[in-house]
């Protein structure tokens, strides 16, 4: 379904009966990646699916999407839904629009997973990164995706999950340059989230991948001991809604229930 949004479509799904689950992509991803967890979550939920500002079917807002930008148009998605109080798991930069929407709507959300996510902003390392990635995406684009998006799994992951790997990756060609740069340019521009997340009451979890190259899991781990954050690690890297499948579904399952 399509919601005319600042004059560009914004694509959401929205299935299902009960509880309200909002499902945030990541970064080079749509709302396809949750294919699975939706058919299990939608049993027993309404679970609606949005695609983010230049992702997907979602079109574009200029050349910065700050993660407020885009939750703002998932606001817009809800509002139109007329959903008053829901859950939200983002993976990856999904994670960051999701606490967006907490700070935004900290009565209304009543639980927030960062999947293979994290609530801090970049460092200088990680900002320099993203920088030379935009540089390069302008000359260069689909090799820096094939490149940049195969790096998220171990060297053992892309043999076990080849055909999941080739399957995603062609969801993440589908991303139009402006959407890539201005992802980018957002995510470098997001805040610390600590102070809030550590504060705020409500329902708290964070999936941590053990070998996960984009998310420093054993800093969080440090950080958020005797908070009420709850945090879960699994054996795996960043991709654990194609690497670790099971444990991940049997955590979600637990965390919306």
């Amino acid at each position: 379904m399509i919601l005319q949004y600042k004059d560009i479509p914004v694509f959401y799904e929205d299935e299902g009966k009960g509880k309200a689950i909002i499902l945030l992509h990541g970064f080079l991803e749509n709302s396809t990646m949750w294919t699975d967890i939706k058919s299990m979550l939608v049993v027993n939920h309404r679970v609606i699916c949005i695609d983010l500002l230049g992702h997907g079917k979602t079109g574009c807002l200029g050349y910065i999407h700050s993660m407020r930008m885009m939750a703002d148009a998932v606001l817009a998605v809800l509002s139109h839904l007329e959903i008053q109080r829901y859950s939200v798991i983002g993976h990856s930069m999904g994670g960051y629009v999701a606490l967006e929407l907490a700070e935004k709507q900290p009565k209304q959300v009543l639980g927030l997973c960062l999947m293979n996510s994290t609530y801090e902003a970049d460092d200088d390392e990680r900002k320099t990164l993203r920088k030379r990635a935009n540089k390069m995406a302008k000359t260069s684009y689909e090799n820096l995706v094939r490149l940049s998006f195969t790096n998220l799994f171990s060297d053992d992951s892309r043999v076990l999950y080849k055909k999941a790997l080739e399957d995603a990756l062609a969801q993440a060609l589908k991303t139009p340059l402006q959407g890539y740069l201005a992802a980018q340019e957002g995510m470098m521009s997001r805040k610390n989230k600590l102070e809030f997340f550590k504060t705020w009451n409500a329902k708290k979890l964070i999936i941590i991948g053990k070998k996960d190259p984009v998310v420093n899991g054993e800093r969080i781990l440090n950080e958020t001991k005797e908070t009420s954050i709850v945090c879960e690690q699994l054996s795996l890297g960043h991709m654990s809604y194609i690497e670790n499948k099971k444990e991940l579904s049997y955590l979600i399952k637990h965390f919306v229930e």
